[in-house]
């Protein structure tokens, strides 16, 4: 039962895996790893406690690993409404369009 619920905890929360802002990276880091922290804190202790424990390190660790993924950008440029948007990025130390 407990490998099903640990499945079940991932498949939930996969659709928080396609954010776009570094915002939305980092809550959604956050969130994964909170979830994912505090069933294997809880699996693996048993109490409440352990689950605590998993959830905090996880929603630390998660949006870390949220802010250093994606693409940076270099440069910024306008639309038609005046909003900033990223015209080309950095990625692998690589310029691209």
């Amino acid at each position: 039962m407990k490998p099903f619920l640990f499945a079940a905890a991932l498949m939930s929360a996969l659709p928080l895996a396609a954010c776009n802002t570094p915002q939305e990276r980092i809550g959604g880091g956050a969130l994964l790893g909170g979830a994912t922290g505090a069933v294997i804190g809880g699996v693996a202790t048993g109490h409440a406690g352990g689950a605590l424990a998993g959830a905090a390190i996880g929603a630390v660790a998660g949006g870390a690993i949220g802010a250093a993924t994606g693409p940076r950008c270099a440069r910024v440029g306008y639309d038609y409404y005046g909003n900033q948007v990223c015209v080309r990025y950095y990625r692998q130390s690589r310029y691209y369009r």
